[in-house]
Parts: structure tokens; sequence; C-alpha cells
């Protein structure tokens, strides 16, 4: 299952880490500062974004996640590319074939039954695997970090 970091306004649920209010042992620290500065970079790149392309900064609740996650590939490529353009960084130049189609595959849609939502509503809600994910994450940044020392 897929998580964002979060702050503490989101619900304890497994795909929202959030960062540890008042972190005690140098393990919760690092995680707390990490998780922190993770947030920050996201928040920033979202921001640039935004400021760049005026459909990001829209309402998408219309839109289906699909074509979402489209655009936001498509100003991310473009942002990098004037981005390259700006530093008049040479790249290595592409011979693009004109005369073909671009191919575009697409994952068939899984058609999900009322079980299988239920359960999933259930996983994603369930607070201790939502503890059970932030330790882990906790001891896997220490490790790491510290190299496996110790």
């Amino acid at each position: 299952m897929r998580y964002y970091l979060a702050d503490g306004i989101y619900p304890s649920w497994p795909i929202f880490v959030k960062t540890i209010s008042k972190p005690l042992g140098n393990k919760k620290k690092y995680f707390a500062n990490v998780q922190k500065s993770g947030r920050k970079d996201v928040k920033r790149t979202f921001g640039v974004l935004q400021f760049r392309f005026a459909m990001i900064r829209g309402s998408s609740q219309f839109w289906d996640v699909s074509t979402i996650k489209y655009i936001m590939a498509a100003c991310i490529i473009l942002h990098n590319m004037i981005i390259e353009d700006e530093r008049g960084i040479n790249t290595k130049k592409e011979n693009f074939d004109t005369n073909s189609e671009p191919a575009v595959t697409r994952m068939p849609r899984h058609q999900s039954t009322l079980a299988e939502f239920l359960q999933m509503h259930q996983q994603v809600r369930d607070k201790q695997a939502h503890v059970q994910l932030q330790n882990g994450l906790v001891e896997h940044l220490w490790q790491i970090h510290d190299g496996g020392m110790s």
C-alpha cells in the first residue's frame, strides 16, 4: 500500500506517515527531521509547479485519478525541459520519428467487489498498521543513517 508524508492534522492511518510531534531518542528525532525535510521538499516542489502551471492551481475534484497523473507527469516533464533550456544545458539530441504514433499502454482496470472494497477500507483505517509502518520507517532510516553499526 502506498503512503503519503503528512503532518499532525491527518488521521493515524497507514496511508499517512505523520511526523512524531515530540520525538524521544535519537532514532525518532532523526526520523522526525527526515520526514519534515521530505514534506518541505514536496511542498516547495508543488508550489513551483502551481506557480508555473495554472491548471494545477485549480480544483481537480472532478477529474479522475489517471487524468491527474497524466497532467502532473506532463507538468513535471515540461518544468524539467524549461529548466534545462534556461540553464543552457546541452542534452543528447533525440531523433524522433514523426511518422509513427506514440505508444500508449494502459493497465486494465480491476473491478472491485464490495468485499474487496470493505477489506481495503478497513486496511486504510487501521491505526495499529499506522504505528507499525511508522516504527518500521524509523528503524529503516536509522539503519541507513547509522550504517547498521548499532
